[in-house]
């Protein structure tokens, strides 16, 4: 026996109005044990709501705009609501729906099971037989819902009674309603893929991200990637396969964590005392003059982070494409964790590099040597038309190695009353700060490119085709991008899927930079902004997170910002030899001494700077021995104020062992 959509849906609403009327009570309950059941999967539902919704609309953004258009919709999720039911949420004030909206009502009013419509049924089959005569469905169709009249009604009973014996065999037609709502919804998903992917490949033909003024692209370079220390076994792409998707419920996002607040920037540094010594180093007490027009200059961003793996410094990386000459500002400034750092307010700078060596072999074009009041480093300079490298940079003095870690292990993972493992509190509080700063053009949502990067840094691997394509079946995108709630949902299945082992879910966090108390410590986030004044569609790309690559030349970074501080640096012959020699570099926010061996052996030199005052290094003892090769330098210290509210002052000797 065939039924169409019409008599279903007409019928079904009928007879469960019906119901409601008369058992208010009982079927109010129901509802609500419904409604219970269903929070054992909420992503399975959302994402049933919007391939119901997406059948009706070419896109979640649009509005339900009738009562009948309402219906339809529900009728689509399986729920057949009674003409009471819709204007409770249809009132005469009401003039459109969301689809946030459509999904509440989706959550209070239950999903018509085969059990409400035998019920409904057996109420109006007097002599229990199993079958309803088509005169008391007359009757029923025609006093009502919408009280069809009798000639829509006869043309509904004709598609019914097919062997005309004026009955319906009610249990067949409940299986057949169960039936074609299945098949309904699995229509519904197939056309949501199809919209989904055919917005996916409009977006990769432009070429762009929605919402964005920066450019993300994954790390496709000569420059290999290497796989975090305590790398995942597995990235959360590989959960469950084989298991049916279940996809992550929408909730709305939380802003990202401002970096307004003083309290959470780093303070300027007093003056420093000048040393009479030779050794003595002094900072240039410089204002950050930002460009009086800068309002008018066309300004792209990008968030960033630091990371320390095994004393080594790691971070987001970025092309910069200049189609036109123009003059540009730069700025970099920490932005702090929600839940605080360990040390004192991290350090921040750029350096700005050529794509290729100029006619003079220089690489370095500018970098960021003074900051305001609030800890934040600028530079500006003219640059020619091209390509150029921004690396972001931290000199280690506030930023360093843990050397052990204390404390009770925080929880990540527990058992709500059903056995069911789900992330703790805390941990979601982290899993929500950590998607802020992945989020790196800040549109509120991650991008393919944006989660490939977090990918590399947890795991080691990019993201591929097929990984992605699980990240789609899983959890549900906005315009193509990951929610913030889509996140969590990929961090809840993998707790459930590992059934409470959290191995996996602490080398997310050690990689991100957390410790065991769920601190940030080892992890420094950024602001990066980039202005220019006289070209309107400079790209900002990021392109790796990683440690720093090398240069043409074989030039390592540490060997390009050494030459730098050399030229700027005040010089002093190391005693006893003339070929070595030490410059001392000073800006706004700390000192660096480079020592520069232009001899042809080997030089062994003890360096002592334990005499100076109230400093901290990017070492952990102020006295240290080195070895400098002939013909090379070497970075010696890194030195800033300890604490920022005292005057400070660097002194050192160096002897020749």
């Amino acid at each position: 026996m065939l039924f169409s959509d019409n008599f279903l849906f007409t019928l079904t609403s009928i007879l469960l109005g019906k119901d409601r009327t008369s058992r208010e009570l009982e079927f109010s309950n129901m509802s609500r044990r419904s409604s219970r059941s269903s929070t054992m999967d909420q992503g399975e539902f959302i994402l049933e709501c919007k391939a119901a919704y997406l059948s009706m609309f070419d896109s979640i953004k649009e509005k339900i705009e009738s009562q009948d258009s309402l219906l339809e919709a529900l009728q689509q999720t399986g729920r057949n609501p009674s003409v009471k039911i819709l204007k409770k949420y249809w009132t005469n004030d009401t003039d459109e729906l969301s689809f946030d909206d459509f999904v509440d009502i989706c959550k209070k009013e239950p999903v018509t099971t085969s059990d409400d419509l035998m019920k409904a049924f057996r109420k109006i089959d007097i002599n229990g037989d199993g079958y309803i005569s088509l005169e008391e469905l007359h009757k029923i169709l025609t006093s009502k819902g919408e009280k069809k009249s009798k000639s829509e009604v006869k043309k509904m009973i004709d598609e019914v009674d097919e062997n005309k014996d004026g009955r319906l065999d009610y249990k067949e037609f409940c299986q057949m309603v169960m039936s074609t709502t299945e098949e309904s919804k699995k229509m519904q998903r197939k056309m949501m893929e199809r919209k989904e992917k055919k917005k996916r490949q409009d977006i990769e033909r432009r070429g762009d991200v929605s919402g964005s003024q920066v450019s993300v692209r994954s790390a496709a370079s000569s420059v290999k990637i290497g796989t975090p220390a305590g790398s995942r076994k597995s990235s959360l792409l590989s959960i469950g396969e084989g298991s049916p998707p279940i996809p992550a419920q929408r909730k709305s996002l939380l802003h990202t964590a401002s970096s307004s607040d003083p309290d959470d920037l780093p303070r300027p540094s007093p003056r420093v005392k000048k040393d009479k010594s030779r050794q003595g180093s002094v900072s240039r007490a410089h204002k950050l003059d930002e460009p009086k027009n800068l309002r008018e200059w066309t300004h792209t961003k990008s968030k960033g982070s630091f990371f320390m793996e095994d004393g080594s410094l790691i971070c987001h990386q970025y092309d910069f494409n200049l189609p036109d000459d123009s003059k540009i500002w730069i700025t970099i400034q920490p932005q702090k964790g929600s839940r605080g750092m360990d040390s004192s307010p991290v350090d921040t700078s750029v350096f700005i590099l050529r794509d290729r060596p100029d006619e003079d072999g220089n690489l370095l074009v500018a970098f960021t040597e003074h900051r305001d009041s609030r800890g934040k480093y600028g530079v500006s300079c003219d640059l020619s038309a091209g390509k150029y490298y921004i690396m972001p940079y931290t000199t280690g003095c506030r930023f360093k190695s843990r050397k052990s870690e204390s404390g009770k292990e925080a929880k990540l993972v527990s058992q709500d009353k059903g056995g069911k493992y789900v992330i703790t509190k805390s941990f979601r509080k982290v899993l929500e700060d950590i998607f802020d700063y992945s989020d790196l053009d800040g549109n509120g949502f991650m991008s393919r490119k944006e989660f490939n990067l977090f990918n590399i840094r947890t795991s080691g691997e990019e993201v591929a085709d097929e990984e992605w394509q699980v990240v789609e079946d899983r959890i549900d995108l906005e315009d193509g991008e990951i929610t913030k709630a889509g996140f969590l949902q990929l961090n809840e299945l993998e707790a459930e899927d590992s059934e409470g082992d959290t191995e996996d879910l602490w080398t997310t966090l050690v990689s991100m930079g957390y410790n065991k108390q769920l601190v940030m410590d080892q992890a420094c986030p950024f602001q990066l902004d980039v202005y220019t004044e006289d070209c309107d569609d400079a790209e900002l790309d990021v392109v790796r997170v990683d440690s720093y690559p090398t240069y043409p030349g074989d030039l390592s970074f540490d060997d390009i910002i050494s030459k730098s501080f050399i030229k700027q640096g005040e010089i002093s012959r190391v005693k006893g030899m003339k070929d070595l020699c030490m410059y001392t570099y000073t800006n706004d926010g700390w000192a660096t001494l480079v020592l520069d061996n232009k001899s042809h052996t080997r030089v062994r030199v003890e360096l002592d700077c334990s005499r100076s005052e109230n400093v901290t290094s990017n070492h952990d003892s102020l006295q240290r021995t080195l070895r400098v090769d002939p013909g090379s330098t070497v970075i010696a210290y890194h030195l800033m104020p300890e604490d920022d509210d005292r005057d400070w002052q660097v002194k050192c000797t160096e002897t020749i062992r």
